[in-house]
């Protein structure tokens, strides 16, 4: 009897990892190709486009430019075009997207 109970507490458990696991994966999936600023630990910070991330929490940009930490708080510098960058997960501090493309506009045609 206690075998049956472990193998549905074990089919029960299977289920809700896959279904948080399925809840992320939409998540991150909403965020393709969305416009992201991810800060690095050395103070660099990168903004692109999300393309995908794996297990390690590395994220690869495109079209990324980088903005180096400015000495001083007047001038922010012009940035350099990096195209597509791979940014290892142990290197982010913050990962923002910036909100102008999360939103859907609909044009007429």
């Amino acid at each position: 009897m206690t075998t049956e109970n472990e193998e549905n507490g074990t089919e029960m458990q299977t289920e809700v990892d896959e279904s948080a696991y399925s809840l992320a994966r939409c998540k991150l999936e909403n965020l393709l190709n969305k416009s992201m600023r991810i800060r690095m630990t050395d103070g660099r910070t990168l903004v692109g486009l999300f393309l995908c991330t794996d297990r390690d929490c590395n994220v690869i940009l495109g079209s990324a430019q980088e903005f180096l930490k400015s000495t001083d708080s007047f001038s922010q510098g012009e940035p350099r075009v990096l195209g597509l960058a791979m940014i290892p997960g142990h290197h982010v501090v913050s990962i923002e997207v910036e909100s102008e493309s999360l939103q859907t506009t609909t044009h007429g045609l």
